[in-house]
């Protein structure tokens, strides 16, 4: 083999172990690429995921929050309808409104209990007198309008027929009142009737009233008495 053949010979292994070594080189860096875009990928994925878990995490998170909030909520408000709801269990509410003799007056009758009434005088908006049962009839007089509340929660109201006390005067209904002024603002009547005194009424700084077996009378804390049958 002439020199010029092995310089040649020589070359083309250069050349090849060369070629080589790029291939491998371009290998290599294509497989470092790839592994580099797929660590990429996956760490993006993962990144993403965890992202996505976070975002679901976090929304889950206002979700509960929410639902807590909304269940607290509900529960106060729960609470609040059930306490208001025992309020008003307890609270009195109207039975019914009465008008009055006068044509003007209502009377506003709530059951407290039992033969416990209270009949608020209602006049063009305002409270004007509160008549209660404790026990006892109650009675008013109001600038001459008699109004009587009963055990049962029975309103009578009529106009006039007022006497003025101390004295002896029939009433309707066959009865007789003796009224009797025992102090300042304070009276006694004793209702009689054919058997004798049937009941008293007596007013400490308030008016009082009576259903006697169907007649309505008022002894006023000024000493004036009035009846109704």
């Amino acid at each position: 083999m002439s020199s010029s053949t092995t310089v040649r010979t020589a070359r083309r292994r250069t050349l090849r172990i060369a070629a080589a070594s790029l291939v491998a080189a371009a290998g290599l860096t294509l497989t470092a690429c790839a592994g580099s875009n797929a660590a990429d990928a996956k760490s993006a994925g993962h990144t993403n995921s965890a992202a996505a878990e976070a975002g679901a995490a976090g929304w889950s998170g206002l979700q509960s929050a929410g639902a807590k909030a909304e269940v607290k909520a509900g529960t106060t408000a729960e609470q609040a309808g059930g306490a208001h709801a025992a309020g008003g269990g307890k609270a009195a509410s109207p039975v019914r409104t009465q008008r009055l003799a006068d044509g003007v007056s209502t009377a506003e009758i709530t059951k407290l209990g039992d033969q416990h009434y209270r009949a608020k005088i209602v006049a063009r908006g305002a409270v004007l007198a509160t008549l209660e049962t404790k026990g006892h009839d109650d009675g008013l007089d109001a600038n001459d309008m008699f109004v009587t509340l009963t055990l049962d929660g029975q309103v009578h109201s009529w106009m006039g027929g007022g006497a003025q006390g101390p004295g002896t005067f029939k009433l309707a209904g066959g009865w007789t009142a003796k009224v009797t002024k025992l102090g300042e603002l304070r009276y006694r009547a004793q209702i009689i009737g054919h058997d004798g005194v049937a009941a008293t009424l007596e007013t400490k700084g308030h008016d009082v009233g009576l259903d006697a077996n169907g007649s309505y009378i008022v002894l006023s804390s000024g000493g004036v008495i009035s009846a109704h049958a």
